[in-house]
């Protein structure tokens, strides 16, 4: 009986550790250089764009006033069909020629299979960026800087 017990715990135990491992995540550091638009300060959102184009999880919000994310349209719609806690992931908005720093928490187990990261970026009484910036998540591209094409000059992503 004593044997089975033991048996038990070390089956279960090595299963645990074994989904924790899977679900590893790193940091990673994303550094963010504005153009020198006029008006606003932006709102900006990181998300996690799966293999299939379609969102997945927000990493990063960029504007506090809740009252603003309808503005960012593709992912304000994925909030309303999937809402998801972002106060730990929220932080200012940025401004005309600004730079921002911000940390993201990334799944390991997504470099290397289609998905990528999509800023999309949104200026009040001003033009909305779908895909402001993209990077993908692969091992040998991630560090490289990207342009935006909207409110976004410039992107980089940094593991930590």
């Amino acid at each position: 009986m004593r044997f089975l017990k033991q048996s038990f715990l070390f089956g279960f135990f090595a299963l645990l550790f074994s989904a924790q491992a899977q679900a590893q995540s790193s940091k990673y550091k994303l550094m963010l250089q504005m153009t020198n638009y006029d008006g606003e300060n932006a709102y900006l959102v990181v998300s996690l764009i799966n293999p299939n184009g379609e969102y997945e999880k927000t990493l990063a919000v960029m504007g506090d006033n809740k009252k603003w994310y309808k503005g960012l349209k593709e992912w304000f719609k994925a909030q309303n069909q999937k809402p998801e806690q972002l106060s730990a992931i929220t932080g200012a908005s940025v401004g005309a020629g600004d730079r921002s720093t911000t940390v993201l928490n990334i799944d390991d187990s997504v470099f290397d299979k289609g998905y990528k990261l999509r800023i999309e970026s949104a200026v009040e009484h001003a033009k909305y960026h779908t895909e402001d910036a993209v990077i993908p998540l692969t091992q040998a591209d991630f560090s490289k800087k990207v342009s935006g094409k909207g409110y976004v000059r410039t992107v980089k992503l940094n593991k930590l």
